[in-house]
């Protein structure tokens, strides 16, 4: 896989086409990347102590590698 963690990334494909981010993490045994704040998706969470209220959250999921393109530091001009 040609990206890393810590490279800055485009999306090419999905709704947030068009945006860049950074890698978090990397997965290439599976092929796919994790963008800080892209492909985020709502997961409702159950409260652990009784009494106490569920919860939303806003969670950021792998996506497919080759669904983004690699920006260069000297083409980002």
């Amino acid at each position: 896989m040609h990206i890393r963690k810590n490279d800055t990334v485009k999306i090419m494909i999905g709704t947030d086409a068009g945006k860049t981010g950074k890698v978090l993490q990397a997965f290439p045994k599976i092929g796919k990347i994790l963008v800080e704040g892209m492909n985020v998706h709502k997961k409702h969470m159950k409260s652990r102590q009784e009494g106490k209220k569920g919860q939303t959250i806003d969670k950021s999921f792998p996506m497919s590698a080759s669904n983004v393109k690699l920006v260069e530091k000297r083409a980002d001009k």
